[in-house]
């Protein structure tokens, strides 16, 4: 378990360019299963849980090669299904919630896919029924071990049908997409969740051969094709970490350029920083944010206290609240950050009330922030990384507290963002890895 020591307080200044996004690149890497061609993936992050992921991959027989910096080739040619039955994918399969998506494309190829109950976030209970409720209105059988923790499908044939998602679930419908793809007739599938990674996977699916309409919308339709083929497909950069960078330069009152951040697919996101008073400008497809050393958190129109909350896409991310309410804590006025999907998510806001923040945690959804408007920094002080948004909104909050901070469990963030240290140390930061 490694430790970031921060020595926070100062302002930054420069360039950064956004990774590939860590959830498109866990869809795309599991649909390299879908076929025994080449495909060819750029713009990879190299972060822990998409390697933990391609690591998977090679181990299920899928052969991997590094072409260059963050492009990878994938062939399926031979897979070993009686892998999915080894106390080795057991012990990796249950490390990685992004895992889950293996089952779609195997059920869709091999008729079968075995995975172990996943991990990943400790951010509250996320369940898996959409997954398999969609497989099972595709003609599969379910069954679950609870003595192995053990999820299991299988099916001699897949048939497309009338699906209605319980939920918009991301990882749901992409698995669902992936499973249809390859089924016999049509699948519709309704309250699909249509965020622009979803929307990736829907295209790098088309460039391989299926065939698939409605992208972009709730609504899809999924005509079953026999077979696809290689592809090459690149990544969008991550909007949760322009998001983070963005919540970066105001707090530590900085001048960053953020480039290359494929503006048009970040949706809700530069109007929420906005709305907290958050002063940006879209140079071509580059963020720039000024140096900032006062913002104002905007109202309701009736003069009513703001409300940011998360909501399926188009809505405003789940995963970049964090960043929002470390923010909010300096800025002139006040809000309402309503966390509705995971339960466990704002229980990280106790060590940013021990550094001076005034937060009041209503329940484990909602936390109302009392902005200091810059009046009272945050003070520095010794934390854990709970997960990997909570953790990088605590290194923002550690950047701009004057002092030395400490953060254990960093391998947290390390699931999420590629060498975050040494990015941010080269325009300015003061960040110190301990490897213990």
């Amino acid at each position: 378990m490694s430790t970031f020591e921060v020595i926070g307080g100062k302002s930054l200044k420069g360039e950064l360019t956004p990774q590939g996004a860590k959830n498109e690149a866990l869809q795309i890497l599991c649909a390299t299963l879908l076929t025994e061609e080449k495909v060819t993936i750029h713009n990879i992050p190299n972060i822990l849980d998409v390697n933990k992921l391609i690591e998977l991959l090679s181990d299920l027989g899928v052969s991997v090669s590094q072409e260059a910096k963050n492009t990878y080739s994938f062939e399926a040619k031979n897979i070993n299904l009686e892998y999915l039955n080894s106390p080795e994918f057991a012990s990796k399969g249950s490390s990685l919630r992004g895992s889950i998506m293996i089952i779609g494309p195997l059920l869709a190829r091999f008729g079968k896919g075995y995975i172990p109950r996943p991990g990943g976030d400790k951010i509250g209970r996320r369940r898996l029924d959409t997954h398999f409720l969609g497989f099972e209105k595709l003609g599969a059988k379910f069954n679950f071990n609870q003595g192995e923790n053990f999820y299991r499908v299988e099916a001699s044939e897949l048939k497309g049908t009338y699906i209605l998602l319980d939920e918009a679930s991301v990882t749901g419908t992409a698995n669902i997409i992936m499973a249809a793809v390859l089924a016999e007739g049509t699948t519709t599938l309704y309250n699909a969740a249509c965020e622009p990674y979803i929307q990736q996977l829907c295209k790098m699916l088309i460039s391989m051969g299926a065939k698939i309409s409605g992208i972009g919308s709730n609504l899809l339709s999924i005509e079953g094709v026999d077979s696809l083929c290689g592809c090459e497909h690149s990544v969008l950069p991550d909007m949760i970490e322009i998001g983070s960078f963005i919540g970066l330069a105001v707090m530590t009152k900085s001048e960053i350029t953020i480039k290359d951040v494929a503006y048009d697919e970040l949706g809700m996101i530069p109007n929420a920083f906005k709305r907290l008073g958050v002063k940006m400008e879209r140079r071509g497809d580059d963020i720039y944010i000024p140096k900032q050393e006062n913002f104002e958190i905007e109202t309701f129109i009736d003069g009513s206290i703001l409300t940011i909350a998360d909501a399926p896409w188009p809505g405003l991310t789940p995963d970049l609240l964090s960043v929002f309410l470390v923010v909010a804590t300096q800025a002139k006025g006040s809000v309402l950050i309503h966390q509705k999907m995971f339960e466990s998510r704002l229980f990280f806001t106790d060590k940013l009330i021990d550094m001076g923040a005034q937060i009041i945690l209503c329940d484990p959804h909602r936390a109302t922030v009392i902005g200091l408007n810059q009046n009272q920094g945050l003070r520095p002080t010794t934390m854990v990384s709970p997960d990997i948004r909570a953790g990088v909104a605590l290194l923002i909050a550690a950047l701009s507290a004057d002092g030395k901070s400490t953060i254990h469990n960093i391998d947290q963030i390390d699931r999420g963002y590629e060498n975050i240290d040494l990015r941010l140390n080269a325009i300015g930061a003061n960040i110190k890895r301990i490897s213990n």
